[in-house]
């Protein structure tokens, strides 16, 4: 059994603020950010799991940092979340 230590986004917090910073590098489209931005980067280049990517994207939301649409196609910066980046 190979023991992988803690994984670094498996605090919902420290995923959380993993997505906004992806988000942030994010060129917005008519003030929206398209989800396959964030959680591509999250779970392919950075090697989050869904679960974490699934955590993160809740907290930010329950944070009041991010709003996903009811679509679930795309995030925006609250004004809060944007704070976060001044």
């Amino acid at each position: 059994m190979n023991n992988t230590g803690d994984r670094p986004y498996s605090d919902p917090d420290r995923a959380a603020r993993h997505l906004l910073e992806i988000a942030n590098q994010v060129e917005p489209v008519q003030g929206r950010i398209h989800i396959e931005k964030i959680n591509g980067p999250f779970l392919f280049r950075d090697k989050g799991t869904p679960a974490e990517y699934g955590a993160g994207l809740k907290r930010a939301i329950e944070n009041g940092w991010l709003k996903l649409h009811e679509s679930g196609t795309f995030v925006t910066f609250t004004q809060a979340g944007a704070k976060l980046f001044a």
